[in-house]
């Protein structure tokens, strides 16, 4: 089953002030995230559709008047943590205990019959959450907006506001214009994510005792990087459950590469599966042979990680190329869509109701 929400409809409870109103733009790029997320194996929301209202808006971010949407998002669910910190604030013990019985019985069935589901809803939370950070850390994906109240007991991704794909690999890229210093970057998020989940104690002590609280946080930090490193083991075109410490250091040493070089993050995994062939194995020369380093330095230090992967790919048997092949294709899209190429999309919509470029970009998504 999928819980169905709007988003532009109007005011709310919870629309703290504002007018509860969506513009077309946003819903044109939460669109557009939502699909690219898909593609690159995030659990994520989707949406059913976009509706344009042809209401005014003014905001003070863009060109004033702006045009208006209502957005149809589905997911399994949209019961968020401020939802349980709501009725904590309240103090309505009574009501965190009703809605808990309610997620744990619709959404974690598996654990019904279980006396202590509770703790065990909570500990299976954490490892989704660190799981989805995982995913958003490997597709090079900046949230931007990481409150508690953009989270949901699912463990899936939503609400895509100043969202961004990184150009390159910068642990301090920000994506929101107002994260002044740098609360959301790209490299906080697993820690973001998991005092979210410490925020949520707050409400769940109410119910839930402090011990098993505190026991199901406890293996955030080990769920978050095995998973992290069985994604990136799969961009790397390596199986996810590999665990061996000459593949280790080699993500190691592609990191520092990625950092130290700032070359395009999606780029080099998407030429990596280009360009992948089993003569790798036998001449680290021809490992990205056309990749551009702008010094000495950095020649270097790539010369340095193509003999590496040389290494990693002689440990593999011949028979395992075309398996890892596939799966450098499967992990590593040909497009991801970078902020340019969101306006370049936008721009014929504003300007002239041309949604053709829209339409074309979301096929090379969907198929790339």
């Amino acid at each position: 089953l999928y819980d169905l929400g709007t988003k532009g409809s109007g005011e709310t409870p919870y629309s703290r002030g504002g007018d509860g109103r969506l513009t077309l733009k946003g819903g044109v790029r939460e669109v557009l995230a939502a699909e690219m997320l898909h593609r690159m194996g995030v659990k994520t929301s989707r949406c059913l559709s976009l509706v344009e209202t042809g209401e005014k808006l003014f905001r003070g971010d863009e060109p004033s008047p702006t045009r208006s949407a209502v957005m149809v998002r589905m997911q399994e669910s949209h019961i968020r943590f401020g939802t349980f910190e709501r009725l904590h604030y309240l103090g309505r013990q009574d009501l965190i205990a009703t809605l808990l019985e309610h997620v744990v019985e619709v959404y974690y069935p598996h654990l019904m019959a279980s006396r202590d589901r509770y703790a065990r809803f909570y500990a299976e939370l954490t490892q989704r959450v660190a799981e989805l950070c995982a995913q958003w850390m490997a597709a090079g994906f900046c949230h931007a907006v990481l409150n508690t109240d953009n989270m949901v007991i699912t463990g899936e991704s939503f609400d895509y506001g100043p969202y961004a794909f990184i150009p390159n690999l910068n642990p301090k890229f920000t994506a929101a214009y107002f994260d002044y210093f740098g609360r959301y970057s790209y490299a906080n998020q697993p820690a973001i994510c998991r005092w979210n989940l410490q925020a949520l104690q707050a409400p769940l002590k109410m119910v839930i005792s402090a011990a098993d609280l505190e026991a199901g946080l406890q293996p955030y930090e080990e769920h978050y990087g095995q998973c992290y490193r069985s994604l990136m083991f799969q961009k790397l075109g390596f199986p996810g459950d590999l665990d061996e410490p000459i593949v280790r250091e080699f993500l190691r040493s592609t990191l520092e590469f990625l950092n130290q070089s700032q070359v395009g993050y999606h780029e080099f995994f998407a030429q990596l599966a280009a360009t992948f062939a089993p003569s790798w194995r036998h001449d680290a020369s021809q490992i990205f042979p056309d990749i551009d380093v702008p010094n000495d330095a950095l020649k270097l230090l790539l010369d340095e990680w193509r003999s590496e992967y040389q290494r990693v790919l002689q440990a593999f048997p011949a028979d395992a190329y075309d398996e890892m092949k596939a799966q450098l294709q499967k992990s590593n899209p040909a497009k991801v869509i970078v902020r340019p190429e969101i306006e370049a999309v936008w721009e014929p919509i504003f300007q002239e109701d041309n949604w053709q470029p829209l339409n074309e970009l979301l096929q090379q998504i969907c198929g790339g």
